[in-house]
């Protein structure tokens, strides 16, 4: 069964929506750039709402390592995405809570990806500017194809209700992730769009 992951949720609410609706697992952002930030205190709650039904994760870039496992225990998040210039040895130092999230624009990229240690690797479209993610843009998904048979491959970047079965088709990957992608505007979650983005992806799984 290919997992869910509903990022950039900045409400108890939208967190309850996304839980309800079978999500596996939520992202809370800790980037001070991103759109969706949250505070420490919000993301508590979330956690506390969510109350273990589903994995909560936060999302972080070029923070120390301390500053990280710091940031972890404060807020109460089961693992963290590292969204910046993070190193192997940073990811090494946090395993088994914490991923690497790589943006994806040639082979070379996808390299870079596999060498990251621990299980599991997110690779998404990143975007102009710099911008680390949530752009609702997306990259040739033919360049992971065989690194979902490597690595419990996240795979994120331009997914939404009507693209998400043809993504999981095409590269079976481990888990999808989507921010943009069911919003109705930035930081606001649109409850139609999560229902119809996790009956796709089960849809999907039932397919042949």
């Amino acid at each position: 069964m290919t997992r869910v992951k509903i990022c950039g949720v900045t409400t108890e609410e939208q967190a309850l929506v996304c839980v309800d609706a079978g999500a596996d697992a939520i992202g809370v952002n800790f980037v001070p750039s991103s759109v969706r930030r949250v505070d420490e205190m919000t993301a508590r709650a979330i956690v506390r709402a969510v109350n273990g039904r589903a994995l909560v994760v936060g999302v972080v870039a070029d923070l120390t390592v301390g500053a990280m496992r710091a940031l972890r225990e404060r807020t109460g998040v089961g693992c963290l995405q590292l969204h910046g210039c993070e190193s192997e040895a940073d990811v090494s130092a946090l395993l088994p809570h914490a991923y690497k999230a790589i943006r994806i624009g040639a082979a070379s990229d996808v390299a870079v990806a596999e060498a990251m240690p621990g299980e599991y690797v997110m690779v998404d479209s990143g975007g102009a500017e710099g911008a680390l993610g949530g752009t609702g843009r997306s990259f040739d998904w033919t360049l992971v194809v065989r690194l979902a048979t490597r690595r419990k491959l996240v795979l994120a970047g331009g997914l939404k209700p009507e693209n998400v079965a043809d993504a999981i088709q095409q590269v079976r990957p481990w888990c999808v992730d989507v921010a943009s992608g069911v919003e109705s505007s930035p930081r606001i979650k649109d409850v139609d769009k999560v229902l119809a983005f996790v009956e796709a992806v089960r849809g999907s799984d039932l397919s042949p």
